[in-house]
Formats: C-alpha cells, structure tokens, sequence
C-alpha cells in the first residue's frame, strides 16, 4: 500500500513539474490567446505590413530615383584609383597587350595587330581622360547608379508577385492620408477572422518607399561592366525614401485563409492550446489531491542501494547531484513537451510513440531520484548537530583543507603549482605543435629548457623522497644507527634533517628510559630500605615493652628511642608524598615578596645549635642590599634548610664551610661551598639531583637522599636555577631566583 501511495505521489509531482514548466514556457503565448494574437501570425502581419508599401502601395520611382542621383568628388577620385595610379593602370595595359601584339606580329597578322593596338590606345586614353576630366568620370559613375536602380526595380517586381502569392489571403482598403488616393485588395464584405482598422487616431499604417532591409550595395547590384569599379550606391539617401501614413482596414479572409499555408500552423496552435489547457488543468488537481496525501515515507525508499550508495557521498556533492539532475529533468520535460504537442507536425508514427514512451519512463525514473535525494538531504539536515557533522565532512571543505596543507610548506606548494602548469603547458603545446608544424622547432626549444629539466627535477625529488621513506621506515623497526643524508635547502632537505633531530630525540628517548627503569630499581630498594630500618626498629622496641619485668628507666629508654624511629619515619613519609606532588605539578606555591637576606639569617639562626656543635667552622656572609624575591617563604626556607643540612651531614670534620647571599644582576645568588666527607670520585653531577640519592653510598647516615631533589624541584617551580660543581673533595651549590624591584 505504502509503495502504491509513494507511485501516486510521484506522479503527481511529474504532473506538477510538467504543468509548471509548460506554463512558464508556453502562458505567453498559448494561456488566454487566440492564433492572431500569437508571435507567428503577429511576425506575419509584420512582415507583409512592412512590405506593402515598397512592393505595393508607394514602390520606388525609377526616373525619380536616377534624377536624384548625386555624385561626390571623393566617389570620383575613388573611380580614378581604383586600379592604381595613372603611370600603373598605363603599365599595366601595355603588359595585357603586349605579348597579344608581338605574337601578332610573328604571325604577320596586320589587322589583328592593328585592332589590339587600337583597343590598347583605346583604352589607355579612355582612363587618360579619368584622370583629366570630372565631368567625364560622373557621367561614368550615374550610368552605373542608373543601371543599378534599374536592376533593383526590375527585382522588385519579382518580388512583388511572390509577395501577392504568399500574402493573398490578405484584404485591404487603405487610403493615402496627404494624397487621398486609395488602395484596395480583395473585398472586404467577405467573411473576416481577423480585422485590423487603422482609423487615424493612434492607429495608422506607416510604410515605406524602400524597405530598410533593401539595399543597392548587395552582391546583386555589382559593376554593370566587370572592368569597372564597384560603385558604392545607397537608394535609400535618394529623395523617393519618405514615409506614407494610410487610414482603413486590413481583413484576413477566411476562406483564403483556410486554403493558405499558414492554416497549418493555426490548427497546430489549437491542438497546442487544447493539449496544454488539459496538462494545466491535470496540474492544479494534482496539487489538490497532493494535500490529501500523506508525505513520502523515507525509510523504505531510502534503503535502495543507489540512495544508500549517494547517501555516502559528501553534502555537497550531493547537492550538486541535485541540481545535474534537475536540470536534466528540464532538458527531458523539453523534450518530452515537443515531441508531444508537435504531433500534428511531425505525425503519430510507432517511432514517435516509442520515443514518447521512453521519455516519460525516463522523466518518471529522474524525478524520483531528485525527490528522494531532495528528501534524504532534508533529512540529513535537519538538526545542529546533523548540519555540523555534513559541514565538516563537505568535499568543498576537504578541498580547502588540501588547499591550506599544500602551502603548509610554501616552496612545495609553489613548485607543485609550477609543475602542473608546465605539464598542462607541454600537452597543450604538443598539440599546437602537431597541428602547426612550423612551432615544433620553438616547441622542442621549450620542451629542452623547461619541460625537460622540470621533469629531471621532479624525478630526482621523488627518488629523495623515497629514499626518505625508506630510511623512516627503518627508523620504525628501531634502526637508529644510519643517519639520513641532508641535501640542499630544499623542503626534503630540511624533513631528513628533521627526522635526523628525531632520531637523536628517540635514542636520548630510549637511553633515558633504560636510565628511568634503573632508577625505578633503586628507587623500589632506597625506599624498602630506608622505611624498613626505621620500621624494623618500632617493631622490635614495641615488642620489648610487652615484657613486664623492664625497669622504669628501662621503658622510658625504649619510649624515647620509639619516638625517635617515628619520627624519622614520619619525616621520610612527608618527603616522599613532597617529591610526589613537586613530580606532578600538584604543589602549590603561595608565593609573595619576600625579603632573601632575612630568610638566610634566620635559617641559620634556626641550625645555629647544630652548627656549634658540629666540628667544622662556618663562613657566612650576606649582602647589605636588601635581595627582596617574589617567592613562597615557606618553600625558599625548605630550600636554604636542606643545603644547609646537607653541608652539616657531609662536610669533613675540621674544614670549613662557606656560605654567601650576593646580588648578581637582575638575581640573588645563594652560594654554599664544602668539603665532603664522602669521596665523590668521577661520579656523574646530574646523578646528585637523583631521588635517594646520598654521597654516603653505605647509608650509615640518616638521611633519605631526597634532600636535593626537593631543592632542585622547589628552585624550577620559582624559575631559577641550581648549579651544582663537584671539584675533587670541593662541593659547590650554586642557587639563582630572579629578583623584583
């Protein structure tokens, strides 16, 4: 039922499309109208109007016309040159009779020589006297005019008599406004189907003596004398072109008119007029009924596989789909609509029907396609989110892209560009070449200095790129050793040096990674380690205060060195979780400005207990001018803490330790130098900024080694920088932080 309904609604738009071309097509001419107001009998009276009056009723005066004839001096002296000058046209005479005399002259024949020299003369003197005489050129001049006027007069007359043959179906009574004289054709009490009166208000005939589509300059009217130039003579500047004005009636006869060929024409315009008032009117009840119908049922008819096979293709794409088939629907309606109003003109034959049917077949087929094209589009369409997604997807847009991405590197895009033309340039130019033979030499000179070397530059491209390609390749499954070679400036030069950069990039990558996997190792046994000894130790002291017969003295010694081991625990945990959050990102900074020599002195105030009792002297000195930083007090005074902590646990005893805070620029620099206690050896600096890191590599001081890993993190949040300088036994660290004004 669905597919009967959707078969009823498409040919009810076939009947829409049809009705709506035909009437924008045909209204004009056919809506309304009866035969003589249609373009071919109003082109008809037209025509036998304009040329009743120079064939019939005012024709052209031929002795008027020669007294009126007029000749200028510039058609004169036209005359006279026509041929040359006067010496030329002399010469060349002579040449023309030349041989004819002496060939006479060998044969002895003395009249035939006689007459050609007397021609000669005759004729040399003849245009002698052009170039003497005026008077004698005019002469020439009016009788070729005169001859002309008598030719065009003589074809006027034969022209009249097709024009009464032609037009007989025409009656007429017409009466000279300014002479009173009157014309009349036929009798005009016979039976009329068409009467036009021109009563002299706004309706009069106007004709006149020479028609403006007649000319005596046509190739029928040449020199009445072949030797003889083609005089340029216009009729119309003579005195006979005037106008006539007539007042009366013009009557198309019926009875003539239905003997007339143009009777054929007004039975084709009835059976058109029938033929199109049914398709008008079958088109306005198929847009009644269309109304009652409900709308197509997509679904179903969207599941064809050349619907599902378009619905892939891009929005735009699709669109332009629509509209190559709808205008090949219009190309078929035209087609369609001519072979089936001409049926009077070219006959009912099978050949006719067959193709008519086929048509409408044809025509059917199309208008479905663009009706479910049109209505998967809308469906496509319909929402946001659906036009976003067919934006996005458009072959308009993928073009653009493709575009954008060729001129991402401007020399390829340009050479890509320059290449295409020169190829496009050399095609057209072979084909120039072998149609005009004589370019092939300047085509071969092209060809050899840009064609040719365009191409070796381009192959040579290809097979660096290829070579590229390759190597990218290996550089995948992990061959880093073989380094790509750089040619040149050029764009594939550059990518290979790139890739070159790439692979340093991956080798320090992997190197790195083996470097991350072994401090992964160390950082699983630093850590078990240094929780395990405080841990082991709360274990063991825990389970000797279950025993009920220790002394008082006894528990509080075990207490305290709980205390102790907890504390050391809680302190590794709390720097660890630091560590895990500076590595992150997560730690926040409240920073603000901060006053750098205070914060010095009273870090050393906080350890000056720690300092006195150790064994080693210390050196400080600290500017008079005021260092004031933008940073996080608290963080900055982790920072001093931790160096200064790491010098009491790692310096020699008995050496000294020097400690300074100086401006140095636009920064404060806070510099802290030692002796170790510890040997350092060759040991790798960047290995000191480790995680658990100690110089003390049996771990018999306390400590975690996360000391200058939290200082070298807290430094980089605060964008400064840490130096650190191992000379020796000489340990240096140096620490800058910007400073504000």
């Amino acid at each position: 039922m669905r597919k009967f309904q959707n078969t009823v609604l498409l040919s009810l738009i076939c009947m829409i499309l049809i009705s709506v071309y035909t009437l924008l097509e045909y209204g004009h001419q056919y809506l309304m109208k009866n035969f003589f107001e249609s373009e071919f009998f109003q082109s008809e009276y037209q025509n036998f109007t304009d040329q009743l009056g120079p064939l019939v009723l005012n024709p052209l005066d031929a002795d008027e016309a020669k007294s009126n004839i007029k000749v200028s001096d510039k058609e004169i002296e036209e005359y006279r040159n026509y041929n040359g000058t006067l010496s030329e046209q002399i010469t060349n005479i002579n040449e023309q009779y030349q041989d004819k005399i002496d060939e006479a002259k060998d044969s002895k024949v003395t009249s035939v020589k006689n007459a050609l020299i007397k021609d000669r003369d005759k004729k040399i003197q003849d245009i002698t006297k052009n170039f003497e005489d005026d008077d004698y050129v005019r002469d020439k001049i009016i009788k070729i005019k005169e001859k002309k006027i008598d030719r065009y007069v003589s074809d006027l007359e034969n022209r009249k008599q097709d024009f009464l043959k032609q037009y007989d179906y025409f009656t007429y009574k017409l009466k000279e406004v300014s002479t009173g004289d009157t014309f009349s054709v036929g009798n005009l009490k016979n039976t009329a189907i068409y009467i036009k009166k021109y009563d002299g208000q706004k309706k009069i005939l106007k004709t006149e003596t020479i028609s403006t589509e007649d000319s005596i300059d046509d190739e029928n009217w040449n020199a009445a004398e072949s030797d003889s130039p083609d005089i340029s003579y216009d009729i119309t500047n003579t005195a006979q072109r005037n106008f006539h004005q007539y007042l009366g009636e013009i009557h198309v006869d019926k009875n003539a008119f239905l003997n007339s060929s143009s009777y054929q024409e007004y039975k084709n315009f009835k059976f058109r007029q029938i033929v199109l008032g049914i398709i008008w009117v079958l088109g306005l009840l198929s847009i009644i009924v269309l109304f009652w119908i409900k709308p197509f049922h997509v679904e179903k008819n969207g599941n064809h596989f050349l619907l599902r096979t378009i619905r892939r293709w891009p929005i735009d794409v699709r669109a332009l789909c629509l509209f190559i088939t709808g205008n090949v629907i219009i190309i078929e309606i035209s087609g369609l609509l001519s072979r089936f109003i001409n049926i009077p003109l070219f006959g009912g034959s099978l050949s006719n029907l067959i193709e008519f049917v086929l048509g409408t077949i044809i025509f059917y087929l199309l208008v479905w396609f663009v009706v479910m094209q049109l209505l998967l589009i809308i469906e496509d369409m319909n929402t946001e989110e659906k036009r976003l997604k067919a934006y996005r997807s458009s072959f308009t847009l993928h073009v653009i892209d493709d575009l954008k991405n060729l001129f991402l590197s401007m020399s390829i895009g340009l050479q890509a560009i320059a290449l295409l033309i020169i190829v496009f340039l050399s095609g057209v130019g072979i084909v120039g070449a072998m149609t005009a033979f004589d370019l092939m030499p300047l085509y071969l000179i092209l060809f050899f200095t840009i064609a040719l070397p365009a191409m070796i530059v381009f192959l040579r491209r290809v097979s660096y790129l290829n070579k590229i390609m390759k190597q990218t390749e290996e550089m995948v499954e992990g061959r880093l050793n073989s380094e790509i070679k750089v040619r040149g400036k050029s764009a594939f030069g550059k990518h290979a040096s790139h890739l070159n950069r790439l692979r340093e990039g991956v080798r320090t990558s992997i190197t790195e990674q083996a470097k991350s996997e072994r401090l992964k190792t160390e950082l699983i046994t630093n850590v078990s380690h240094d929780l395990r000894t405080p841990l082991t130790s709360i274990i063991t002291y825990t389970d000797l205060l279950k025993n009920p017969e220790l002394t008082e003295d006894e528990r509080n010694s075990y207490i305290a060195i709980l205390d102790k081991k907890s504390q050391r625990l809680k302190t590794l945990i709390e720097d660890l979780f630091e560590v895990s959050k500076m590595a992150s990102g997560n730690l926040e900074l409240q920073k603000e400005k901060v006053n750098l020599n205070q914060l010095l002195q009273q870090a050393l105030g906080e350890l000056e207990e720690d300092m006195e009792k150790a064994d080693m002297t210390f050196r400080v000195h600290i500017t008079d001018e005021p260092l004031m930083a933008y940073v996080d007090g608290q963080k900055w005074w982790r920072v001093l803490d931790n160096l200064i902590i790491n010098a009491l646990k790692y310096t020699m005893e008995g050496t000294r330790v020097y400690i300074s805070l100086d401006r140095v620029e636009q920064n404060a620099q806070f510099v802290i130098k030692n002796i170790t206690k510890y040997e350092l050896g060759n040991q790798n600096v960047e290995e000191l900024y480790e995680r658990f890191k100690r110089a003390d590599t049996s771990r018999h001081t306390e400590g975690s080694g996360l000391g200058l890993a939290i200082t070298q993190s807290i430094v980089d949040l605060h964008h400064g920088s840490m130096e650190i300088t191992v000379d020796g036994d000489l340990f240096k660290v140096v620490v800058n932080v910007p400073l504000v004004s």
